[in-house]
């Protein structure tokens, strides 16, 4: 009987706990409801409103945290150094690294952070975390293009800080220019990135054929390429060559997929095929 009465009072407020947790649960996924019809009818400071509530009544949903995290994100202006605009970037931040304590492999929140760093211009972590994109997914395109775009402008800084010093062009510097003395210099600047900017680039692409803006910035990489071969012409032409193809390949690549746009608009066509 002493355990009876003991466990009775127990298993009571058990079932009010259960009741309480179940009740938020569902309190909380009615105002991701209400926070979702807000985002889409651009009503971003009241979806962020009922967002912030679904994650105080369930904090254990990942999709409370990246639904926030989404609306944070949505209202960041790139490139804008404004204290208000950076608010709402670490704000986002940190939504989706909320989600990343429930889920560490959640590559929607791993891309959200790359992103934002992308817009804000901080090219070092954006680099990082789209390189954590692909430790969880290493056949993801757009991390790859990504990462060839951090590194190829990292690379063209280089050049045109390099070239302006030393009284040159980019179209001097591509016609070989660069004296043979002062090459070396730039060459150990860039042709580390230019190597893993291509590396990458030429990945995005056999992941994505048809990836025509991963090939545009392939031709711009050899051409930075060019820039370096310091005194070797063949080699500088070669990389010239290479930038011509896969420029031609980029436009090809871009008329198919205006094509297949095009035909997938048209009633009764099966683009599957």
């Amino acid at each position: 009987m002493r355990i009876a009465k003991v466990w009775m009072p127990a298993v009571a407020s058990l079932s009010m706990l259960l009741a309480t947790t179940g009740c938020s649960k569902l309190k909380a996924r009615d105002q991701l409801n209400k926070g979702v019809q807000a985002y889409k009818n651009a009503r971003y400071e009241e979806a962020i409103d009922h967002f912030q509530s679904a994650v105080n009544l369930d904090p254990s949903l990942t999709m409370t945290h990246m639904y926030l995290a989404t609306a944070y994100a949505q209202q960041v202006v790139p490139n804008s150094d404004a204290p208000a605009n950076k608010a709402l970037a670490d704000r986002a931040i940190a939504a989706y690294k909320d989600a990343l304590q429930i889920d560490p492999n959640n590559v929607n929140a791993i891309k959200g952070i790359a992103a934002i760093y992308f817009g804000q211009a901080k090219a070092d972590d954006a680099k990082a975390w789209q390189q954590k994109v692909l430790a969880v997914d290493s056949k993801d395109p757009e991390a790859y293009y990504t990462i060839g775009v951090i590194d190829w402008n990292k690379a063209r800084k280089n050049s045109l800080d390099f070239l302006a010093a030393n009284g040159l062009t980019e179209k001097q510097a591509a016609d070989g220019a660069i004296p043979k003395k002062e090459c070396p210099k730039l060459a150990a600047l860039n042709g580390p990135l230019v190597d893993e900017a291509l590396d990458s680039l030429h990945k995005a692409v056999e992941l994505r054929p048809s990836y025509e803006d991963a090939m545009a910035y392939i031709n711009l990489a050899y051409r930075r390429k060019a820039e370096i071969e310091c005194g070797n012409d063949d080699a500088r032409k070669a990389d010239i060559q290479q930038a011509q193809d896969w420029i031609q390949k980029a436009l090809g690549a871009r008329k198919a997929n205006v094509e297949k746009a095009n035909q997938a608009t048209k009633p009764g066509v099966d683009t599957s095929k």
